[in-house]
């Protein structure tokens, strides 16, 4: 039976990652997470059919108990937008140092031990086509992009044991978890689903030789391509408005890209992880919401508005750049951030795509 490590275990992707090892039936799981009154909550519900440890990342005392005897880590920690971008030195500490703390204890403990690094194709920037041997333009990444690609230059460098799996927009139930509302409205874009996600790195696993010291694009192909404004009417649609997403659209600078893939069907070819696709998502996204009457009323004069007018938000994007004079990047997100700032940023990160 094959142990693995899983951080960032109750995010997004995470849990659906923790889900799909279950019901393969022969995996040892450990589940990293950061020590949360949600994640504690969480961890009851798998009781005592997996290792959980909630803990930091930067705990190398920690981690290197755990990266031992393990044969595969899952390493899915990371700091998304717009948390990414309140704070440089928090994105560093958890996405580069936390990565190069998992390096250090398997080369000294266990060199064997196989990591799976879940990145981003926002490092390619619109301007690129989303293709693995492109270019990437550092100089012009936001800082989350930043830290995943000098993260992945780390990986490359250190280890000689690795996959890399670089993750577009995650579309996931947003109503409990994180989702990224600063793209461009008129975007074209490629996007997967949290479990097909989950299912790449899970597949992964099992095809080791043939993935090893290799970088790939992980997307639904031509069938997950749309305007990203299409993907906001649907939320609008089944899920409703929410203060989060008004927020959001109205004062977040639009620097989070999901282009799209010129080939995203070479992982795919070899380990199959396609199964999920957009209209199992919107019945997922229907059935949670169908509760949310009075937010799905109010959400119709901005589907209204998205369907009959070509600027949307992004037109006004100039109130984000007014209420600057007034207001700090980090207080127009959310109350809670108002009154406590990084404090609050840093202990609410999720840890997972």
């Amino acid at each position: 039976m094959k142990k693995i490590l899983v951080t960032g275990a109750f995010g997004s992707v995470g849990k659906c990652v923790i889900k799909f090892l279950l019901s393969e039936g022969k995996y040892e799981i450990t589940a990293l997470d950061l020590n949360t009154k949600k994640n504690n909550k969480l961890s009851k519900k798998y009781k005592n059919r997996i290792n959980v440890v909630l803990g930091d990342i930067n705990d190398s005392t920690l981690i290197e108990n755990l990266v031992k005897e393990k044969d595969a880590v899952i390493h899915l920690v990371s700091v998304m937008p717009p948390f990414s971008d309140f704070s440089k030195s928090l994105v560093e500490l958890v996405e580069y140092d936390g990565t190069e703390n998992i390096i250090k204890a398997i080369n000294y403990y266990n060199p064997s031990c196989y990591l799976i690094y879940g990145s981003t194709t926002s490092l390619y920037d619109a301007s690129l086509s989303g293709c693995i041997d492109e270019k990437v333009k550092e100089n012009e990444l936001n800082t989350f992009s930043y830290y995943k690609y000098v993260t992945e230059l780390l990986i490359k460098k250190k280890l000689k044991n690795y996959t890399i799996l670089r993750l577009p927009l995650v579309l996931n139930n947003i109503i409990n978890e994180s989702f990224v509302y600063n793209i461009k409205s008129n975007s074209l874009i490629e996007v997967t689903t949290n479990y097909d996600a989950a299912y790449a790195f899970v597949s992964s696993i099992e095809n080791m030789k043939l993935l090893n010291k290799k970088t790939f694009n992980v997307g639904m192909g031509i069938k997950g391509r749309m305007l990203y404004k299409d993907i906001l009417i649907n939320i609008l649609k089944y899920q409703g408005i929410s203060f989060r997403y008004i927020l959001s659209r109205l004062f977040l600078d639009k620097n989070y890209y999901s282009p799209v893939l010129t080939d995203s069907d070479n992982l795919d070819d070899l380990i199959h992880y396609r199964h999920d696709n957009l209209k199992l998502y919107y019945d997922r996204l229907r059935r949670v919401g169908r509760k949310r009457k009075i937010r799905k009323i109010l959400a119709k004069p901005f589907i209204y508005f998205m369907n009959k007018k070509g600027w949307y938000y992004d037109r006004i994007s100039s109130c984000r750049r007014r209420s600057k004079r007034f207001l700090p990047n980090w207080s127009i997100f959310s109350v809670k951030e108002m009154w406590s700032g990084y404090w609050w940023c840093s202990r609410n990160i999720n840890w997972v795509f």
